[in-house]
């Protein structure tokens, strides 16, 4: 029987009680999906972040209760800015870096959607309500798993393809948003106000696809989430299949 896609999921940090942490709804999901979670300290260290991304098939960026730093992407701090967790940019950007260069399927979430398009060079908007008060309300609150407003999908992308259809019905729970789209990315979804839902890389030769939801959140019961974490997980099984070919291959 083969064995189950490799899927890293960098940890959080609470700095209060200096413990990493993660969710139970990502890898619940992944590992529903067929795939193996394994989850990654936050050692910003390259040499670390590289004999671990070696070892996988693909990678998961949850989201935070943090924000990237503006400085990484030419800004200074909006007054509403939130908690800026050094040690999880830092790490998270070299996750990036390695899965970029061993071309693996990439699935970002929420802040993970924002720290992929810093590191391509893109930048956020800091704050949505002070900054577009005109935008709808993009955090919800609990419960956590309702879906709170609509999305629309650019047709013929990965993302339409995978939801098989033009729109649905979000979780919403961030205050940032994507202001400039960074390199190889292209916007996929908005909501009803303007503002970016999902981003993916158009490479046919890449599977990197952001949302800006919570698809972790209540995929028992919703087909959209079980299908963006199913796909992944198939291409990640594809990914290893690939590499286990290539090594049974003689020289």
């Amino acid at each position: 029987m083969s064995k189950r896609p490799r899927i890293g999921i960098p940890m959080r940090i609470e700095y209060t009680t200096d413990r990493f942490y993660l969710s139970r709804h990502y890898s619940e999901a992944i590992a529903a999906a067929g795939g193996a979670p394994v989850h990654i300290s936050l050692i910003p260290k390259s040499d670390y972040v590289d004999s671990v991304v070696e070892g996988l098939d693909g990678i998961l960026l949850p989201g935070s209760d943090s924000d990237v730093d503006p400085l990484r992407y030419g800004q200074q701090p909006h007054p509403n800015l939130g908690a800026v967790h050094t040690i999880k940019d830092e790490t998270d950007l070299l996750i990036i870096e390695a899965a970029e260069r061993r071309e693996l399927p990439l699935l970002g979430i929420c802040f993970g959607m924002q720290v992929l398009n810093v590191s391509r060079g893109g930048t956020l908007i800091q704050d949505i309500r002070s900054q577009l008060p005109e935008a709808i309300k993009h955090e919800q609150g609990a419960p956590r798993d309702r879906p709170s407003h609509r999305v629309r999908f650019q047709e013929n992308t990965r993302l339409s393809n995978i939801a098989g259809t033009l729109d649905a019905v979000v979780n919403s729970h961030h205050h940032q948003a994507i202001e400039s789209v960074g390199a190889n990315l292209v916007p996929t979804a908005w909501a009803s106000d303007g503002l970016i839902e999902a981003l993916e890389d158009p490479r046919s030769d890449r599977f990197v696809m952001a949302v800006q939801w919570h698809p972790e959140l209540g995929w028992q019961h919703d087909a959209l989430s079980q299908r963006l974490f199913k796909s992944f997980v198939n291409e990640a099984a594809r990914v290893r299949q690939s590499d286990l070919e290539s090594l049974s291959t003689p020289a």
